[in-house]
């Protein structure tokens, strides 16, 4: 499967961008009750984890490998690591939940855990709980750790 057609525009972030809005993230998950660690997917989840590991001073940070796109290219979830548990007290962290198909898989394997996206389009926005920015849904979101010409 292949970009949307809809997509019609590129967002640059800059890590600027990222780190402000992963800060903002952290204000909000900081009302909620402590979490024992955080689990990163990856990759797109690494670099806001380690802000958020920071930011909220949790030490234990894991991962998670869930596989959704291959350059600008959607294709079905691949599960590359798991987790063992239910996810109880963990935060589970992605830079961006889009379509959902990632977070989907994952709340499958994980429950119980609190899931955190620094950004959030409609399609994914039911299946996080708590996210800093919403894009629309038409706008290919470009991270400052991507090679240039890709995206996420």
């Amino acid at each position: 499967m292949t970009t949307p057609p809809h997509t019609i525009s590129t967002l640059p972030l800059s890590w600027e961008d990222v780190h402000r809005d992963t800060r903002i993230l952290a204000g909000m998950l900081a009302e909620l009750p402590a979490f024992c660690g955080i689990v990163a997917v990856t990759r797109g989840g690494l670099v806001p984890a380690a802000i958020l590991s920071r930011e909220l001073d949790i030490h234990l940070v894991e991962t998670v490998c869930v596989s959704t796109y291959d350059d600008r290219d959607i294709r079905d979830p691949q599960v590359l690591k798991t987790l063992a548990g239910d996810g109880a007290g963990w935060l589970v962290v992605d830079d961006l939940v889009d379509t959902g198909a990632t977070l989907q898989v994952l709340r499958g394997m994980l429950p119980k855990a609190h899931f955190a996206t620094v950004y959030a389009k409609p399609k994914g926005q039911p299946l996080v709980d708590t996210f800093a920015t919403v894009f629309a849904q038409s706008t290919w979101v470009a991270f400052p750790w991507e090679p240039p010409g890709k995206g996420s």
